[in-house]
């Protein structure tokens, strides 16, 4: 039995989260799920616990995740050795094949399965199904040369997606759990970075949510403290004095860009706190960054 003052406390959390309850009702949210959240057995049993009740509350959850460390584990055991140039993972055909089997395959069943021991009604997609994420092939740059464009494979960057299947699994109160392959005009399979799938997934469905679960705290100033509701402006400046650099550029620019197009708020949250999600949608403090649009 709870003593006064712990039942005092749960009276609170759950009090607090109503009036998010109230406001979120009815909005898309979008989750990009990686890193320690996807690893841990804890913290995808939390994950799927958060998904599960978002939905029942009314919110449309919607869930895109990676799985990275997954395909290095398969491609190794294979006696094949990952390359990556800019932090892209070059991909020839075997290694599609590979990327195909561990996301459109293991990963994503194992997530969906999760759910739906959780109670909730996950389907696995890919950007194959019903052809609705469509990629084109992406070149990359050279840092050496200016005029000089790398092949990295089938590495594809979103041309389009088509919302209409997300949107018929949502009204049937069902989860759509989404791996990161597109397809090409000729019907070949790319490998899309899934940061950059949820961010073009938010803006298509004009989600109120784009969150982005890391294995930091969020974006941190230059003392290591969390930085938090931030506007595009703010964030831009942050980005050319430096204080935003490395590995987080390529999550904050996802962030930017969709909330430049319709998103209300992008989130990049520490997916090693324990119910990161309902944190962070549901409480006061929440556990990370929150990005907003510049005002109009």
């Amino acid at each position: 039995m709870l003593n006064h003052s712990n039942a005092k406390e749960k009276a609170r959390v759950l009090s607090e989260a109503l009036p998010y309850i109230r406001h979120f009702h009815g909005k898309t949210v979008v989750i990009k799920y990686g890193g320690n959240a996807m690893t841990e057995d804890s913290l995808k049993q939390d994950f799927a616990r958060d998904v599960v009740l978002l939905k029942l509350v009314g919110i449309n959850p919607v869930v895109v995740h990676g799985g990275g460390p997954h395909i290095n584990a398969l491609l190794a055991r294979v006696g094949k050795q990952s390359e990556f140039i800019q932090g892209m993972r070059v991909t020839d055909q075997e290694t599609m094949d590979v990327v195909e089997m561990v996301l459109g395959g293991r990963v994503n069943k194992e997530i969906a399965g999760l759910i739906n021991q959780h109670g909730g009604r996950a389907v696995g997609l890919t950007g194959k199904d019903g052809g609705f994420i469509r990629a084109r092939k992406m070149m990359l740059r050279s840092v050496e040369k200016d005029d000089e464009w790398i092949d990295i494979g089938q590495v594809g960057e979103v041309e389009s997606i088509d919302p209409s299947l997300v949107d018929l699994l949502d009204s049937g109160d069902f989860i759509p759990v989404i791996a990161p392959i597109g397809i090409g005009e000729n019907g070949e399979a790319y490998n899309i970075n899934a940061d950059l799938v949820a961010g073009k997934l938010a803006e298509t469905l004009r989600a109120e949510k784009l969150i982005l679960l890391t294995n930091t705290s969020g974006v941190l100033d230059k003392a290591g403290q969390v930085l938090t509701g931030l506007d595009a402006d703010r964030v831009e400046e942050l980005i050319r004095d430096g204080t935003i650099s490395g590995g987080m550029l390529p999550k904050v620019h996802c962030a930017l860009e969709a909330v430049k197009h319709g998103v209300r708020t992008a989130h990049i949250i520490d997916g090693r706190v324990a119910h990161a999600l309902l944190l962070e949608i549901m409480t006061d403090e929440g556990v990370g960054t929150l990005i907003k649009g510049s005002p109009d």
